[in-house]
């Protein structure tokens, strides 16, 4: 593990335990919900949570950039080191009292992340992964499936809060793979579906819609654990883009073959951001 990034894999963890603590004193205790879209959630719990992480960062790293789910970009200046942060990822399952929720910290140096932590408050479940030093959960090193069937594997998606509006794509995928997998599930938490790529429980996720901070710490825990991450097209994946695709590697082709049929849609959706070669398409 470079001894570089130790110190803010540290602070990482320990500031999303710290986090997750203090969701869990909450779990069951009556939440002020407020709505962000039609069914997107934010409760005084994402709030307290994400004051916490910034509190700390700013009083560790005062000098460093943080994006944010519920503050957005707060900084004093520009920085090459920045903090992505989702408080609380998986909201409405909190609400709810369903048990699938997450903290997720990443840092990213000069553009690239080279530290991810996702802390998963209700089963005491740290996962972790330094660039270039493997991935772990809770100190043990974790790693994909290696599933390499279709018919045999367990996969993973999600829906973005307006699927209502643009459920062409979502729906599709989802019906084409129901079908020819061992089975698919829909958890509600990016980050904890790419943490259960990484260390095998799943086989293979998807998902549009998605936010810098739902996927930046999960993103290097699947490819420090020796899966593959691309956009829809097979493309390495950037945090700008709001498509993508995790496998344990093995399955990818079967999932790229899979989105074929909806690069099109994809292209005229609101979850299309060209960026970098994207762009040349």
């Amino acid at each position: 593990m470079p001894n570089l990034y130790q110190p803010y894999l540290d602070f990482a963890l320990d500031t999303a335990r710290r986090a997750g603590a203090l969701i869990r004193e909450k779990t069951h205790t009556a939440h002020k919900i407020d709505k962000k879209g039609r069914i997107n959630l934010v409760t005084e719990v994402d709030r307290a949570s994400e004051e916490l992480i910034f509190s700390a960062i700013r009083k560790a790293y005062p000098d460093h950039s943080v994006l944010g789910e519920e503050q957005g970009k707060v900084s004093g200046q520009e920085s090459s080191c920045r903090w992505i942060v989702d408080p609380l990822d998986g909201t409405t399952n909190f609400a709810s009292s369903y048990p699938c929720y997450c903290v997720s910290i990443a840092f990213e140096l000069n553009g690239t992340v080279v530290v991810g932590v996702v802390y998963d408050p209700t089963r005491d479940e740290a996962f972790y992964a330094v660039k270039g030093g493997g991935a772990f959960l809770n100190g043990e090193p974790i790693h994909v499936s290696s599933q390499d069937n279709l018919e045999d594997a367990l996969l993973v998606t999600g829906f973005p809060y307006d699927i209502a509006a643009n459920p062409d794509i979502h729906l599709g995928m989802f019906s084409d793979l129901i079908v020819k997998a061992r089975g698919l599930r829909r958890d509600g938490s990016a980050a904890i579906d790419l943490c259960y790529i990484a260390c095998g429980r799943f086989d293979a996720y998807w998902e549009l819609g998605l936010s810098p901070w739902d996927v930046a710490a999960g993103n290097l825990i699947v490819t420090e654990a020796g899966g593959t991450v691309s956009d829809f097209f097979g493309k390495e994946h950037n945090l700008l883009y709001r498509d993508i695709v995790a496998t344990n590697g093995k399955m990818h082709p079967a999932i790229m073959q899979a989105c074929e049929k909806y690069h099109e849609a994809l292209r005229r959706s609101p979850y299309y951001v060209k960026v970098g070669e994207r762009d040349r398409q």
